[in-house]
């Protein structure tokens, strides 16, 4: 295998894995901030993280027109995406949500297919497949509702697959000849037109609660590791990577996030998680071949 496939893979599980590790932080975080304020946080973060870097780099050499295209990539993912994300799990549940999101990489495929011309290849298709099934066994779909009353949500979630998904393939379109740390900085800043009006909205109608040093310490972590860090590792996968093959790593996200939760919550590991864990791994083996 390349280097550069070595190093894509390798970017995007561990983005996917510091993902999965989000919800234990979340959990506690969520608890005294809401939704859409703490990602305004993580987003101005990420942003003062990943700027600093490219200052130390010597500063941004992007164009106008590069700086606009980059934003508005960085509203597909960062404003609307996220947002779906957000008032999804806030009408559904989160088993539902686990369950419509692991979509996404399947989602890539039309996309890149239609935005890059990348071909959908046999070997593709049964990796996905493969490694869908292998998600199905982590998060047990028995979990998941599909009463009427939880239709909007379930809906908003699949909007946030599908826009995560368009959003990846976008990254990978513009990323060809250019300083993809400059433009995953940008990106970070195009989420904030839509999110920061539904911060305020929040705050004046919810307020927040107590920070504590904790709380601290769980906002820099959402905001360095989870979004500087972790977001810009996603962007060089598909940067380097067909953006099908790139997709792939996002299984990671439910194995890593049961885990955690099985380490600090006492959550249940079961047979069908280990075999969802062999079968997501074979699935990446299989895609990740192809660039052999």
């Amino acid at each position: 295998m390349q280097k550069h496939s070595v190093l894509g893979l390798s970017s995007g599980l561990i983005a996917a894995a510091i993902w999965g590790g989000m919800y234990v932080v979340s959990k506690v975080v969520l608890e005294v901030i809401p939704p859409f304020s703490l990602l305004v946080i993580r987003l101005v973060l990420g942003f003062l993280s990943l700027a600093l870097v490219v200052q130390m780099r010597g500063g941004f050499t992007t164009t106008k027109r590069q700086f606009w295209t980059y934003f508005g990539v960085g509203a597909v993912g960062y404003g609307v995406s996220l947002g779906f994300q957000f008032v999804g799990t806030k009408l559904s549940t989160a088993a539902n949500g686990a369950l419509v999101t692991s979509a996404t990489p399947a989602l890539v495929l039309p996309f890149a297919f239609y935005l890059l011309n990348e071909p959908i290849t046999r070997r593709r298709l049964i990796a996905i497949l493969v490694a869908s099934l292998g998600v199905l066994a982590v998060i047990d779909p028995r979990h998941a509702q599909l009463s009427s009353t939880l239709f909007l949500g379930n809906l908003s979630l699949l909007g946030a697959a599908i826009t995560w998904a368009l959003y990846s393939v976008l990254v990978r379109k513009v990323s060809h000849n250019t300083d993809i740390l400059q433009a995953s900085t940008i990106m970070l800043l195009g989420g904030l037109p839509l999110t920061i009006p539904m911060s305020i909205w929040e705050l004046s109608t919810q307020g927040m609660g107590m920070i504590t040093p904790g709380i601290i310490g769980g906002i820099l972590f959402l905001g360095i590791i989870s979004t500087a860090i972790a977001m810009f590792l996603w962007n060089y996968a598909f940067a380097e990577l067909p953006a099908g093959i790139a997709s792939l790593t996002f299984f990671a996200q439910p194995v890593v996030g049961t885990l955690l939760g099985w380490f600090f919550l006492g959550e249940e590991i079961t047979a069908l998680f280990v075999v969802g864990g062999i079968l997501i791994g074979l699935g990446i083996i299989i895609s990740s071949r192809e660039e052999s």
